[in-house]
């Protein structure tokens, strides 16, 4: 049994992690995480092990770019890597995630994707790769993808199917974007919670690009948008106690997690499976000799999937994966949102017309028409269009550099202008005389120019 002196003894220990999270505005920045499919010639999905395969690229950047490797345990395969606050991570499926480093200005984070897009084009030349950038796999069937030897996956891969029809899908064949956002203060952290979860299916919306699955197309334009329906109601979705009339902080987010399923308990190099508690119950009467540390609760804190997440930043979690050129748009939309503090106001009141039951009964109709589906008796692209004028006047007001962080927005104004998300665009492009392999590598890529080309006309 192990020592209880390091264990949480009541919620306010677990409280004041967001307390200890809080920055002033002056140190406000913001990053984004993108997650993209590696893709063979063939059409055949990138696997973690074997000839060729993510393993050896991972060794490939370390030697060529200096990245450091990062196991989990000692001996254990290479599952991550670093290099000074940026890192490389795998998801489920082995998709391929840049978690990017904080940046004060938009075009400091383009600047690293353009970076990141250099060293995966070395990878494309040595080992017959395409990146691919669209919100779910084009190709791959669940059975032909194999699962990254990641710890937590293990315990994911058992324990998320029963609890969702679609949990495989989501973990093996869905890639993302999402940007990370900075707080100063429970009220604010809690404001920019609220807004950006009234507003989170609008931005699906805006950044719907999953329309094919399995070589088809699939009736949705954002279909991993709808696999997120069907995942785990415990720990997904749009946090109902967030939508309440009366004031809440962050003991409300604390309270709803700690009533979350746990996945494990992490020991040094050792993970131990715990699904069948809650972690307030572990609190209480801890598990097979352990007992609840702070680390337990930041882990535990990983494993929840709301739309948005509270950590120690705020995380956006609600859009496909698009290409570096488009990529930045998400950070300069949620930085003019709720960067500004007059734009955060004309947020708030644009988002408090959303009722909670009509968002929800809206998602699955966003899922498969994007900007062209109903929301409160007005097409989405009406709600969108007013989003972005609101992140546009947010970023006139931050700073000198403000026209260069607009000019980010500038491809999905023009999208939105004609009602179309990113997926409308690949769909329009659609050659039904071409093998959808080629489309999607000369569209879909996630060095974007040409696709981009196409949509600034």
């Amino acid at each position: 049994m192990e020592s209880t002196q390091n264990a949480i003894r009541n919620t306010d220990e677990l409280i004041e992690f967001f307390f200890l999270s809080e920055k002033p505005p002056p140190e406000w920045r913001i990053g984004i995480e993108i997650e993209k499919f590696g893709i063979r010639s063939d059409g055949s999905p990138v696997q973690y092990q074997g000839l060729g395969g993510v393993q050896e690229m991972l060794k490939c950047l370390v030697d060529r770019f200096g990245w450091r490797e990062e196991r989990e345990y000692e001996g254990g395969p290479v599952i991550a890597l670093r290099r000074n606050e940026c890192a490389i991570t795998l998801e489920p499926g082995a998709q391929l995630e840049l978690s990017g480093s904080p940046f004060y200005e938009i075009e400091d984070i383009a600047r690293e994707l353009a970076d990141h897009a250099q060293e995966l084009a070395y990878l494309s030349s040595c080992f017959d790769v395409h990146w691919v950038s669209l919100g779910f796999h084009p190709l791959a069937r669940n059975e032909e993808l194999e699962f990254v030897p990641k710890l937590r996956y293990g315990v994911m891969r058992s324990y998320l199917p029963q609890q969702g029809q679609m949990a495989l899908d989501m973990m093996l064949r869905t890639c993302t974007v999402q940007a990370n956002l900075d707080y100063s203060s429970e009220k604010d952290a809690i404001k920019k919670l609220q807004v950006a979860l009234r507003l989170q299916p609008v931005v699906t919306a805006i950044f719907a690009n999953s329309p094919f699955v399995e070589g088809k197309m699939s009736g949705e334009r954002s279909h991993r948008a709808l696999v997120w329906l069907y995942v785990d109601p415990n720990r997904t979705g749009l946090l109902d106690f967030a939508w309440k009339e009366n004031a809440i902080g962050y003991r409300d987010y604390v309270e709803w997690a700690l009533d979350v399923p746990m996945f494990f308990i992490k020991r040094k190099d050792q993970i131990i499976k715990n699904t069948g508690q809650s972690f307030r119950e572990f609190m209480k009467n801890g598990f097979q000799g352990t007992f609840a540390t702070l680390e337990d609760w930041k882990t535990h804190l990983n494993t929840l999937f709301p739309e948005v997440r509270l950590k120690r930043t705020l995380e956006l979690r609600g859009a496909d994966s698009v290409g570096l050129r488009l990529a930045p748009a998400l950070a300069a939309l949620w930085k003019g949102l709720l960067y500004d503090p007059d734009a955060l106001q004309r947020a708030e009141s644009l988002a408090s017309r959303l009722s909670l039951d009509e968002v929800k009964r809206a998602r699955p109709e966003i899922a498969r028409h994007a900007l062209r589906a109903i929301l409160h008796n007005r097409e989405v692209a009406e709600w969108a269009w007013e989003i972005v004028e609101i992140a546009d006047r947010g970023l006139s007001a931050l700073g000198k550099n403000s026209s260069k962080e607009r000019r980010f927005l500038e491809p999905f104004r023009r999208l939105i202008e004609r009602a179309k998300s990113p997926a409308d665009l690949l769909l329009e492009l659609l050659d039904s005389n071409r093998p959808l392999l080629s489309h999607v590598l000369e569209y879909a890529a996630f060095d974007d120019k040409k696709f981009y080309e196409q949509i600034l006309g």
